[in-house]
């Protein structure tokens, strides 16, 4: 196939009949055996019914005709899925995390605006990423297009802002039952981009009754998630309704039946045939694994934004005061300066060490709730970097209550220990998640079994943040990039990983972080 001018696709055929549904098509010539060559113009209607009548590697406009708006030059990958999603009004994207798929989307949608096929577009996704994520990207790439995130203590506000005219609509799973009378009134949101959306596997939920009542048989809708129906086949259901309602059966308990075999009266598995059948219907996707995606940076670097509780948010401004207090008329030293920020990352992470060395938990479940969101979000094993003991025991204890295996290492797990934990999460299955303290952690240690590295909060060194990612960043590591992810919610964890990514030094680290507190 050859693209003539950007303007016309020509092709051959032996069956110039079957294009004549097509009215901007035209027979250029003949051969005598039979073999029709044939110009079609190059337009999105016109690419999606080629491929409707069997014509293959059809490829989508925007490949020639879109500019690539921002400061990042598209990947080959980005570029290939931004097409896809061009040509499919409903489609799934399953790429692991850290591949692009944010920016292909956006992309794509801006195309399509440029067309006139899409007048608004919603975006739903986790409230830790509404902003660092989404908003990030949009400011990164589409800036010429206009964007709300939709997130107020006020329902009203949320209303107000879908009310207004703002192209690019960012809201998280459960606002979106707020604001859904207001999203099918204002009838201008032609496209859906849902991220992470096996979060609607489960048709009895509220956000997935939410998101289905604002589907309508013209809306577009782009599903994002690189771990469809990861835990079982029944997980593919609610994906499947949304996206390909005439594909499944109208009652779960069908599918059910349809793809586990029950065994017991408590205990179903899954039938030979279920993967071939959720292949089925989790269809159209397009899907990019890191290791295949030969461009990537060898590391990328995301925030996951989480709100500090308000029992954490009263404590951390008693520490403040103190530090104010403190620092009147006095130069601080470094030493004094670590004890303080220590106790607002201890406060910030969700367990403090008080005076008495008596271990002070705090409502934490924001940050908790991210992290399984990370873990749901990749099908690799993945690294924790807790700075604190007393963090440590926190996720282990919630990682039990989840049913997720998970290990750690600190100073008190002997050698011998330690060094069964890590062959066990190289060389076993059943760790998903090892939780770590970086001052724990030896120079030399490999942990390429996982290629995403999760700082629950800020580190205290420069030089231990570096090693924490060189742990899975080394040779051996079959995906082509490691995905470190910052989760920070309190003003100084912002600063101090704002700090630890510029390499400053860790004597000017704590004083510094010190000083902008209080002043702050």
């Amino acid at each position: 196939m050859q693209i003539i001018d950007n303007k016309a696709l020509l092709f051959k055929t032996r069956n110039p009949e079957k294009f004549s549904i097509i009215p901007k098509h035209k027979i250029v010539s003949e051969d005598d055996d039979g073999n029709y060559e044939i110009a079609v113009y190059w337009g999105l209607d016109e690419v999606r019914v080629l491929r409707n009548l069997g014509v293959e590697n059809v490829p989508s406009p925007i490949t020639g005709r879109y500019e690539w708006p921002g400061k990042y030059k598209p990947m080959a990958h980005q570029m290939e899925t931004a097409a896809f999603l061009t040509i499919h009004r409903k489609a799934f994207v399953f790429s692991e995390p850290g591949t692009g798929k944010t920016l292909a989307a956006l992309w794509a949608a801006d195309y399509l605006m440029k067309l006139g096929r899409v007048r608004r577009v919603l975006i739903l996704c986790p409230l830790s990423i509404m902003q660092a994520a989404w908003q990030g990207d949009l400011s990164n790439s589409i800036i010429h297009r206009s964007v709300v995130v939709a997130h107020h203590t006020q329902a009203t506000r949320r209303i107000e802002m879908v009310q207004d005219d703002y192209e690019f609509v960012i809201t998280n799973y459960e606002g979106l039952n707020l604001i859904a009378n207001e999203i099918n009134a204002d009838g201008r949101f032609d496209l859906v981009i849902v991220d992470e959306a096996n979060s609607y596997k489960n048709i009895n939920t509220q956000r997935w009754k939410s998101l289905n009542a604002i589907i309508k048989p013209e809306t577009m809708l782009w599903m994002m998630t690189g771990t469809p129906a990861a835990q079982s086949p029944l997980d593919a259901y609610g994906l499947a309704r949304l996206v390909n309602p005439t594909l499944v059966p109208k009652y779960y308990t069908a599918w059910r039946d349809k793809v586990m075999h029950k065994l017991t009266m408590y205990k179903w598995v899954p039938k030979q045939e279920a993967t071939n059948i959720v292949h089925t219907v989790l269809q159209p996707a397009i899907r990019f694994t890191k290791a295949q995606c030969l461009d990537l940076p060898p590391v990328l670097t995301t925030t996951r934004e989480v709100p500090l509780t308000p029992q954490q948010n009263k404590y951390y401004n008693l520490i403040k005061e103190q530090m104010l207090f403190k620092s009147s008329g006095e130069t601080i030293s470094a030493v004094n300066a670590a004890a303080s920020v220590s106790k607002l990352l201890q406060i910030s992470c969700g367990a403090a060490l008080t005076d008495e060395k008596q271990v002070m938990e705090f409502d934490s479940a924001p940050r908790l709730h991210v992290l399984e969101e990370i873990l749901n979000e990749t099908d690799r094993k993945v690294i924790v970097f807790a700075l604190f003991r007393s963090t440590i025991d926190t996720i282990l204890g919630h990682m039990e209550k989840k049913g997720i295996k998970a290990e750690c290492i600190h100073g008190d797990v002997p050698p011998s220990k330690r060094a069964d934990i890590i062959r066990r999460f190289q060389h076993e299955n059943e760790t998903q998640i090892l939780v770590m303290q970086p001052q724990a952690t030896a120079h030399g240690i490999t942990l390429t079994a996982a290629d995403t590295v999760v700082f629950y909060g800020p580190l205290m060194s420069v030089d231990q943040y570096i090693q924490c990612i060189a742990r899975a960043d080394r040779k051996g590591q079959d995906s082509k990039s490691v995905t470190v992810v910052h989760i920070q919610g309190s003003p100084i964890e912002r600063k101090m990983f704002k700090a630890l990514e510029s390499r400053v030094s860790d004597h000017s680290l704590l004083t510094q972080m010190f000083d902008q507190e209080i002043k702050s």
